[in-house]
């Protein structure tokens, strides 16, 4: 008995066409999963305030220990962010902040304001939603790999 050729060829068109269209189909969905940071996550305005008087401390504090003098109280108001963009830092989602602000410092024979102060901060929320990080790239490293140190900012 001759096997009909032409079901069988037709059959393989069915097959080699289902085929096709799965790894279309494969693809397409593994092009649209997104690896961007989304922006609905992003910190509030207290946490980028937070974050700012941290850094400020950070450059502050060593500063007033050299001069033996008393910590500067620090006062952030107004705070215009003017960029945010999200980036991955450690397979965390992070974002990058750029903007203004005003400052009030107390010393203790004084009182100083200065407004628009430039600021430029890294935040990374901690893969339990709670908790915010501030990352400064560490400068002591080699400037092939950027290795990153972190600050847990205090929610208050």
């Amino acid at each position: 008995m001759i096997p009909n050729l032409y079901s069988f060829v037709s059959f393989r068109k069915q097959d080699l066409i289902k085929g096709l269209l799965v790894i279309f189909f494969s693809l397409l969905l593994t092009a649209c999963q997104s690896k961007t940071v989304p922006l609905e996550f992003a910190p509030d305005g207290n946490i980028v305030k937070q974050a700012i008087t941290l850094q400020l401390s950070q450059r502050l504090n060593p500063l007033s220990q050299q001069l033996n003098t008393q910590k500067p109280q620090l006062y952030i108001s107004n705070i215009n962010v003017k960029k945010i963009d999200p980036v991955t830092i450690s397979n965390l989602p992070s974002y990058h902040l750029t903007g203004t602000y005003n400052l009030k410092l107390i010393l203790p024979s004084q009182e100083v304001k200065q407004n628009n102060n430039k600021f430029e901060v890294y935040l990374q929320r901690q893969a339990e939603g709670k908790t915010w990080r501030l990352l400064s790239k560490d400068n002591k490293t080699s400037h092939q790999k950027s290795t990153w140190k972190s600050y847990l900012i205090v929610n208050s």
